[in-house]
């Protein structure tokens, strides 16, 4: 086997990769699939283990998807993400990205799912974050899916950033800051001795709205002159 043979699957994949990370589409699953997967992989990992490892795992797994009625709810929220997330890279894979039908659709998925996410931290014990991370989420997606580009927003100044892509943002901002409170909480636990899984968490969170940031920088200016300008920040 040459190195061709090795190095030619290896360049496929780094262009699919780039061909998924060409909208906000790839971003957004980029981090809902790092923070399902870490999350997953750290539930796994403090299973506490008995005599049959096997059935440990296996209730690890259950118990991270469908342990509660609030884990069930963030479980199918995951999933309207995806599908946002897949909508809106198929309104970017095309010449003429992006398609004002396709990232509509994927804006009223996100809404559905912001909604699903409002739900789930709810029943997680979460109301602040239901109301920022769900709620004005929510607002927000569902504001870019009705509201056509171009058209004047009662009291708002046209020089000012789109309200509705400014709500998603701003909604992330309190989420942001709570991880980044727990992150400070848990260096100490791990700089004495404690697992580290207590600081993975965090930094994946953070990590994922990053990503989600991003995606959302990328919305800003569709269907007006400026997203040439601001696609390529």
């Amino acid at each position: 086997m040459d190195a061709r043979t090795i190095l030619l699957p290896i360049a496929h994949l780094v262009s699919a990769l780039r061909a998924r990370m060409k909208g906000p589409g790839g971003y957004y699953n980029s981090g809902n699939a790092l923070g399902l997967i870490v999350g997953l992989a750290i539930q796994i990992a403090t299973a506490p283990v008995g005599l049959h490892e096997g059935s440990s795992v296996t209730m690890a797994v259950i118990e991270y998807f469908a342990g509660s009625h609030g884990t069930v709810a963030l479980t199918l929220t995951t999933l309207v993400f995806f599908w946002g997330g897949e909508a809106y890279h198929r309104a970017w894979a095309r010449p003429d990205a992006p398609d004002p039908a396709l990232n509509r659709l994927g804006d009223f998925l996100s809404g559905l799912g912001a909604i699903g996410l409002g739900i789930a931290l709810l029943l997680l014990g979460d109301p602040l974050l239901a109301a920022t991370s769900g709620l004005l989420h929510a607002l927000g997606k569902f504001g870019s899916t009705f509201h056509r580009p171009g058209t004047p927003i009662p009291m708002w100044p046209a020089a000012w950033p789109d309200p509705f892509r400014s709500a998603v943002l701003a909604s992330r901002l309190p989420a942001m800051l709570a991880t980044t409170v727990a992150l400070g909480r848990a260096l100490p636990e791990v700089w004495s001795g404690g697992s580290f899984a207590a600081l993975a968490m965090p930094l994946t969170l953070l990590g994922c709205y990053l990503l989600w940031t991003k995606a959302d920088l990328l919305l800003f200016g569709v269907g007006t002159k400026a997203i040439r300008q601001i696609s390529t920040c």
